[in-house]
This record gives structure tokens, C-alpha cells and sequence, in this order.
């Protein structure tokens, strides 16, 4: 049992306070490739990773998303950096493999350093006429439908403690 990878699982927590430091791409590009290892339903590789450092689009997807939950402020934390995981919409498994790819994100940005948070509504943003538009821009399928996103970037404090796991979480059923 490698107690590295577990220890790493145990450990990263949600960020939500980021250093406006920018990510190196080195550090970056470990990190996305990460993202395209996770397992996907029988290996068809659904999503696609777009990261945003783009300040124009930053802010655009930030608005974007404010504006699901009826807000101003910014959801993602003010992180120099906004990963978006979009899939095939036309494949019926597009949310799991997805978040599969979320979950290698932030601990991979949590082995590299990097503070993490997954943020929701990326569904609402490129279902809406805006993000077909975004797709379009960005020369991607119509097809692609939103999962979720992480804000990423430096952590701004220390990662707060985790909670107690609750006493019902592990049934054995043996």
C-alpha cells in the first residue's frame, strides 16, 4: 500500500483564498495531465480540459457563473486560474467521467502545491447561449456540456482541518 498517495488523499482540503501568483506552466501542465489520466467509461476519454488564465475569459466565466446564483461575487476565490472540465454531452456517462477528471485535478494541484476548490453551475454556463458562443470561440464541439471547474492557484492560508469522518460513512456488508 503506498501511504504517500493515501496520506495525499487525507490531506487536501478545499481552498478558497488564493495568492494572485502565477502558476508556473511546467507545474501547470503537471498538473492538467493528470486531469487526463483519470479513468473514463470504457476508456472513451469524454472530457476536455480547457484551463483559463486569460483574464478577458477569467472574469467572463466568473460573471458567467455569479449569475447562475443570482450574485456578484466571484466564485472562484479570486485563483489566478479557472480549469473547466467540459464532456460529450452525447455520451451517457459524461458527468462521471468528468468528475473523475476533477478529482485527479485537485490532488494532483494538492501534490504540486496548489491550493484547489471544485465549483459547480459550468452545466448552466455552457448550456446557455453565452457558452455555446464560448465553444464556438474556443473552436470546441457543440457537444461538450459542463461538469464542474476548480479554482486553482497558491493557497492564501493554511488549509483548514479536515472534519471528523462521520461513524456510518463504511458499511461491511460481508
Amino acid at each position: 500500500m503506498n501511504q504517500e498517495v493515501l496520506d495525499a488523499i487525507k490531506s487536501r482540503r478545499s481552498i478558497r483564498s488564493f495568492q494572485s501568483k502565477e502558476i508556473p506552466r511546467k507545474v501547470l501542465d503537471a498538473v492538467l495531465e493528470a486531469g487526463t489520466y483519470a479513468p473514463s467509461a470504457m476508456g472513451k476519454q469524454s472530457p476536455v480540459i480547457v484551463a483559463i488564465s486569460n483574464k478577458k475569459y477569467r472574469e467572463e466565466i466568473a460573471k458567467l457563473n455569479a449569475a447562475v446564483m443570482n450574485s456578484d461575487t466571484d466564485p472562484y476565490y479570486g485563483a489566478p486560474v479557472v480549469v473547466l472540465v467540459l464532456a460529450d454531452g452525447t455520451i451517457p456517462t459524461f458527468v462521471e467521467d468528468g468528475s473523475c477528471v476533477l478529482e485527479n485535478l485537485m490532488l494532483a494541484a494538492h501534490a504540486a502545491g496548489l491550493g484547489s476548490v471544485w465549483v459547480h453551475r459550468e452545466r448552466q454556463i455552457f448550456d446557455s447561449e453565452r457558452g455555446k458562443e464560448l465553444l464556438q470561440e474556443w473552436e470546441l464541439s457543440s457537444d461538450l456540456r459542463g461538469v464542474g471547474a476548480i479554482a486553482l492557484g497558491y493557497p492564501n492560508a493554511e488549509a483548514p482541518q479536515p472534519k471528523e469522518r462521520k461513524k456510518d460513512y463504511i458499511i461491511h456488508i460481508d
